[in-house]
């Protein structure tokens, strides 16, 4: 079928368009509240709301379709309508976060009635000018119906509870596996780097140990860490995406003290100078951890830091140790 504009449209296809609209709406809506049922009640409550006035809306305008135009409807969808309104593929919208969604539903109410106020504006039929007319009335009025949803299902102590939720799942689905690989990266590369550093007393051959050890280390984590589950239960994430967080901060915590052995050879104490510095940057690496872990782990800051900074001491010693054998 060759694609329409708008102003084509006849009254019967605007009707289907607006039939197959309210049902592919409340399917979103239905979607958004089946997947954060289990974490969020009281958000899901809010899209079980809008589900249901959508379905209210189809049933509305099928009735008056049928009444005029009988039971079967045109194939016609949204995509044969030139710069019609577009909708996320369900699929993708069983991936994005509360506060997303309800975005989404602000957005899919404003189309909406942009669309019936539209339709009514060139329908010559009056009784189907009146309901489109009703139906851009309340969708403009959905527009601030997300609002009341939520200030009636996330009231008080609901929406700190659906906040704490939040918080819990941003430390388990981010938080925990940046954390793991920052670790992993900023420690276990101290030994073979600095090994390396003390034996060969030269700084290019010190920069490629660290570098292969950081990247080495990001892939290894990473592979483990989404490997490890598959978040269906544990409520952790996508494997791909904590696989993806792991890796990366492990390399970032790996490379952070190997780029110092970047200054040249040629420079005098080119070996010092690059050592001091990126002991130093260890340091920081290690109080960082140690405020992460307080930040986000409950952990006391100083019990953190002392057994961060004990354990970093300990691999940092080690590589000496081993590399000035």
């Amino acid at each position: 079928m060759p694609m329409k504009t708008f102003a084509e449209l006849t009254e019967r296809e605007v009707l289907t368009l607006a039939i197959t609209g309210e049902e592919e709406d409340s399917r979103i809506y239905q979607t958004f509240a089946d997947s954060v049922r289990d974490a969020y009640p009281h958000s899901a409550a809010l899209f079980d709301g809008m589900a249901e006035e959508e379905r209210s809306h189809r049933g509305m305008l099928y009735d008056l379709y049928r009444k005029k135009f009988g039971e079967h409807l045109p194939p016609i969808r949204r995509e044969d309508v030139k710069g019609f309104l577009k909708r996320r593929p369900i699929w993708l919208t069983k991936n994005l976060s509360v506060e997303k969604m309800r975005q989404e539903a602000e957005i899919m109410e404003m189309q909406a009635y942009r669309f019936y106020d539209k339709a009514a504006a060139q329908t010559l039929d009056v009784s189907v000018r009146e309901l489109l007319h009703t139906l851009a009335e309340a969708e403009r009025g959905h527009e601030r119906r997300a609002g009341e949803l939520a200030d009636a299902n996330l009231g008080g102590d609901a929406k700190a509870e659906e906040e704490k939720t939040r918080r819990r799942m941003f430390v388990l689905q981010y938080v925990q596996p940046g954390l793991a690989g920052l670790m992993d990266g900023s420690v276990s590369t101290l030994a073979p780097l600095f090994a390396a550093a003390f034996a060969t007393q030269n700084n290019w051959e010190t920069f490629l140990v660290g570098l292969a050890a950081s990247i080495g280390a990001g892939i290894s984590m990473g592979f483990a860490e989404a490997l490890s589950d598959d978040g269906s239960l544990t409520g952790r994430g996508t494997p791909w995406m904590r696989g993806l967080i792991c890796g990366l901060m492990t390399t970032v915590g790996g490379i952070g003290h190997t780029m110092p052995y970047l200054v040249p050879d040629s420079m005098p104490n080119a070996f010092m100078v690059a050592t001091s510095i990126a002991a130093v940057i260890v340091l920081i690496e290690l109080w960082a951890i140690a405020w992460i872990r307080a930040r986000f782990m409950d952990t006391p800051f100083l019990q953190a830091a002392f057994q961060v900074v004990l354990g970093g001491v300990l691999v940092f010693l080690t590589g000496i140790l081993i590399g000035s054998a």
